[in-house]
């Protein structure tokens, strides 16, 4: 599984970098980069108020 930001819909909020246990999500200028420590916990995914961030399989 890979976490991914849906760029279109994501307001950068920032919600989902501060629930981060890994610090694997960033907030830069206007987007989210997820970093390599990221291991598909799914916390992000649940604190989204809008559904950006998704889990995808490989």
């Amino acid at each position: 599984m890979t976490v991914t930001v849906n760029r279109y819909k994501c307001g950068y909020c920032g919600a989902c970098v501060s629930v981060c246990p890994m610090a694997a999500l960033e907030l830069v200028e206007t987007w989210i980069e997820i970093n390599d420590s990221c291991d598909d916990c799914d916390t992000c995914v649940n604190i989204c108020p809008i559904g950006a961030i998704e889990s995808v399989k490989e």
